[in-house]
C-alpha cells in the first residue's frame, strides 16, 4: 500500500484577497474551484505548475471572522530556488513574520494569519 500527498486546506475569509496573496507572494494560481450551488462556500485548489500537491483554500459563507489558529505552531514549507530575490519580494511584500538567519529560513503569514516557511533550494 502507498500513500502519496495530494493537498493540504486551510480556511480563508476573502477568496480575492487570499488569491492576490498567494499569487503575488508564492505564484500559486488556481487549478479547479468549486462553488457549492447554494453559495455556502468555496473551495480553491492552488497548484505550483510544477508538482501535483495542491493547497486547497475553502471559504465559508457563514463564518466571516478570522479562524482562531491557537499557536501557529503548524505550517507549511516551500523551497524556492532564488532565496535572496523571494525574500525582497516578501519584505516588500511586508509579509515576512519571523525570520532565523542562523539556520536560513523565514517565515511569511498570509492574510489570514497562516505561516508558511521559506527555504532556499537544495543545499
Amino acid at each position: 500500500m502507498q500513500f502519496t500527498f495530494y493537498h493540504t486546506n486551510i480556511n480563508i475569509t476573502d477568496p480575492e484577497r487570499s488569491l492576490k496573496f498567494y499569487k503575488e507572494a508564492l505564484g500559486l494560481e488556481p487549478v479547479r474551484v468549486k462553488d457549492a450551488s447554494d453559495g455556502s462556500f468555496k473551495l480553491i485548489f492552488l497548484g505550483d505548475g510544477v508538482t501535483d500537491y495542491q493547497l486547497e483554500l475553502t471559504w465559508l459563507k457563514d463564518h466571516p471572522q478570522p479562524y482562531e489558529l491557537g499557536e501557529n505552531e503548524s505550517h507549511i514549507a516551500f523551497r524556492v530556488d532564488d532565496f535572496e530575490a523571494a525574500h525582497a519580494l516578501h519584505a516588500k511584500m511586508g509579509c515576512i513574520c519571523f525570520e532565523n538567519p542562523k539556520m536560513g529560513i523565514y517565515f511569511i503569514e498570509d492574510p489570514d494569519g497562516y505561516w508558511f516557511e521559506i527555504l532556499p533550494g537544495k543545499r
